[in-house]
């Protein structure tokens, strides 16, 4: 089949409806809010020292250092998922830093708890497709330089 003669909805990105586009993004902001929500509290309790966190570092034999870390940068990329401009690049950095945490529950702690980290992959692969276009302009005007005279 040519290019030309496939489906509009094939071919054309944004063929959605307009209602229909305006309900999927609502949707997408709230998993950003949402997956935003769930990462801070997790982040937070890295970033406290929570017993449970703790507890879970120790039995990977990871030290506090990597609890820290890995909490610095769940926080960020929740913060990011909020900042329109940012979501994009957050969910790109977000899929990498779960699919390291669905890895250290299959092999380390439990792997049943693997599960979550893996369907928040589809939820942040989603994000990011839907702001690719916000991505590529934010890549755009950094390689342009033009983000420093603002």
């Amino acid at each position: 089949m040519s290019e030309s003669a496939a489906p509009a909805s094939l071919t054309a990105p944004n063929s959605l409806s307009a209602p229909r586009r305006r309900m999927r993004s609502a949707a997408l902001t709230g998993a950003r809010v949402v997956l935003a929500l769930f990462l801070g509290f997790s982040a937070v309790a890295k970033l406290v020292g929570h017993a449970s966190a703790v507890e879970s570092f120790d039995r990977m034999g990871w030290g506090s250092g990597a609890m820290y870390a890995i909490g610095a940068l769940e926080l960020a990329g929740a913060l990011a998922l909020l900042i329109p401009p940012l979501a994009g690049v957050a969910a790109i950095a977000l899929v990498g830093l779960l699919a390291g945490a669905s890895i250290v529950q299959l092999t380390l702690l439990d792997p049943p708890n693997a599960v979550m980290p893996a369907l928040l992959i589809a939820v942040v692969v989603l994000i990011a497709r839907d702001r690719r276009e916000r991505t590529r302009e934010l890549f755009a005007l950094l390689r342009s330089g033009q983000w420093m005279n603002r």
